[in-house]
């Protein structure tokens, strides 16, 4: 079809706006899908997106519309994720279009991801088509939404189009304006292949499938292609389109969206952002934005049975491929044995992987804490990047620490700014900006230091302001803190296990709490066990777990007090001696229920 008949396009919204719901209703009005094919949440094809109402990964799809003009265009929808953890795939997905639907829900108004979407898109230039989708709710409040796009987001209110993707209202006006208002591709002036490489995907048989959209030249079966960042030459075995299912076509040429199956293997080579050119006939320099990601949380992942490392390497190798975002390397822990240091986007990132592993490759895992990336000046003016407690150099070493932050952008009913106010100073941010929204709500611009997020702010958010609260957030610069290493004694002796890195002022807290949890788990020994928390060499919180007692004096009946006494104090001495040279051996079960409780 001709380039200027093509039209490429994405839909951003907020989670749970309906983004995926006007998807299948585009899909069904175009018929790219036969009524036998018909699902809810077609696009999503982990069960694990159907459950959450999330999209984790994008899928494109491409679709012939016979518009009101006579002609027939060919549409390319890419579907985007919608959590913050996936900002760089949907960069990566709205830099391969011209336009972009924002969505909005007519109940909820305009919320934090709203805007910062809008942002990406309005940095690649894309025309934006502004819908108002769930006009059919009784909370719907149209006029509202129309002033909250004037005065928040700078979008002329007639140019929205109010629409029920959940009941078909709107669908045709949304195609006509994607045709009218999205402009054709643009061509390069010379026909050197250029293509932009925005997700991948691991087949068992086929190995990488890269989702590509064409810029210029064309893409054939047998044609020899080169990977900018990769820098290696492969050969295209099959490329084609989606719509959805996989369909091959002979090539694809400037303006299509689609994919190329090459003889690749490995998971470092198909890189999303990487440019796709002709390795005879090679463009001079790639297609800009291309960037590694890099990872921002980290936890460790150990099988619960140790047998089954291999297979869990086997699984981290193939979600890699999948997931370019994702990042493994090996380590041992002397209470959990063999696992991997694995690196995230952020927590929903790693619920997401922790999940697949269990369901996808029926692994049994176990994770430790979450921590983030520190950066540490030692005396000597040397810099290391410190990831795991146990690599953090000795104190006396140690000039500053730098922990990083986030500029979180919250949304919320101006009733309930007192309480997030201080639900952000408890996690040691500061408020930097105020906003008014409209009438009812306000959105804060806080800097909050990213291992204070990680756990449970978002869902305190959610709690404490009934559901309507949202938030959004950015990586700022380091910052230096006051954060020290705190280990965990048992019987004296130290467990890596339960070594962090925690803040000087939360460090009691946290090593009072984690003591109690211990002491419920350890089991009882024969003498008295002291569970300790300690900074350097100064214990801040401490448990004892009382030793087992067998009753000596059972045997004992009759006569003085003294027989009894002496007896005691036989076993008061054995229980001396035991302690000077027993060994506390903590099962690995007590390690899965401290670290599980401690999500």
């Amino acid at each position: 079809m001709a380039t200027e008949l093509t039209r490429n396009f994405s839909i951003i919204a907020h989670i749970d706006h309906g983004k995926t719901t006007l998807s299948d209703r585009l899909l069904e009005f175009t018929k790219t899908i036969s009524d036998r094919e018909k699902q809810d949440q077609l696009l999503d094809a982990m069960d694990l997106e159907r459950e959450k109402g999330i999209t984790i990964k994008s899928h494109p799809v491409a679709m012939e519309y016979q518009a009101k003009d006579g002609k027939t265009y060919r549409l390319n929808l890419l579907d985007t994720p919608g959590h913050v953890d996936f900002s760089y795939e949907v960069a990566r997905s709205l830099a391969a279009c011209e336009g972009a639907i924002l969505m909005i829900d007519a109940a909820q108004g305009v919320e934090a991801q709203t805007l910062a979407n809008l942002h990406l898109a309005m940095d690649q230039n894309l025309v934006i088509i502004p819908v108002l989708n769930k006009i059919d709710l009784p909370a719907a409040d149209v006029d509202k939404c129309k002033h909250q796009l004037e005065d928040i987001l700078a979008i002329p209110a007639e140019e929205a189009i109010p629409a029920s993707a959940k009941n078909g209202i709107g669908i045709e006006d949304i195609l006509e304006a994607v045709v009218q208002r999205v402009p054709p591709p643009k061509e390069m002036d010379d026909d050197l292949l250029r293509a932009s490489v925005f997700d991948s995907v691991y087949d068992a048989f086929r190995g990488v499938i890269s989702y590509v959209r064409v810029f210029s030249g064309s893409i054939r079966k047998r044609q020899k292609i080169k990977l900018f960042a990769a820098n290696k030459t492969y050969e295209v075995k099959e490329c084609g389109v989606f719509t959805p299912k996989m369909l091959a076509r002979d090539e694809l040429i400037a303006g299509d969206v689609g994919y190329v199956i090459a003889n690749m293997k490995s998971a470092d080579e198909a890189k999303i952002g990487d440019t796709v050119t002709d390795a005879t006939h090679s463009a001079p320099e790639p297609l800009p934005g291309y960037k590694e990601i890099q990872p921002m949380v980290f936890s460790g992942i150990y099988p619960v049975d140790s047998s089954d490392y291999e297979a869990l390497k086997m699984a981290m190798a193939k979600l890699q491929i999948n997931d370019a975002a994702f990042t493994y390397m090996s380590e041992s822990s002397t209470a959990l044995g063999f696992g991997f240091r694995c690196g995230f986007l952020g927590l929903l990132h790693m619920e997401i992987i922790q999940e697949r592993l269990r369901r996808e490759f029926n692994m049994d895992v176990i994770s430790t804490y979450p921590s983030v990336i520190y950066k540490v000046t030692k005396t000597n003016g040397e810099e290391v990047v410190v990831d795991n407690p146990s690599f953090l150099p000795e104190p006396q070493e140690i000039e500053e620490i730098r922990e990083p932050m986030v500029r979180c952008f919250i949304m919320i009913p101006g009733d309930f700014i007192g309480d997030v106010m201080a639900l952000v100073m408890e996690k040691r941010g500061e408020l930097t900006h105020t906003e008014t929204m409209d009438e009812t709500r306000v959105m804060l611009t806080c800097e909050l230091p990213l291992s204070e997020i990680l756990v449970d702010f978002n869902d305190r958010l959610k709690s404490m302001t009934r559901g309507y609260g949202s938030m959004d957030y950015e990586h700022a610069d380091y910052r230096p803190a006051k954060m020290v290493k705190m280990d965990m004694l048992i019987a004296g002796e130290p467990v890596e296990a339960f070594s962090t890195i925690v803040h000087r002022d939360k460090a009691e807290g946290y090593g009072r709490a984690l003591a109690v949890r211990l002491k419920d788990v350890i089991p009882q020994q024969l003498f008295v066990v002291a569970i300790q928390a300690c900074i350097g060499g100064k214990i801040i919180a401490s448990e004892r777990i009382s030793a087992m007692r067998k009753n000596v004096t059972a045997k004992c009946y009759g006569g003085d007090i003294t027989r009894k006494r002496k007896l005691l104090e036989k076993q008061k001495k054995g229980k001396e001696k035991m302690k000077a040279f027993g060994k506390v051996s903590i099962p690995q079960e007590a390690f899965i229920k401290v670290l599980k409780s401690g999500d």
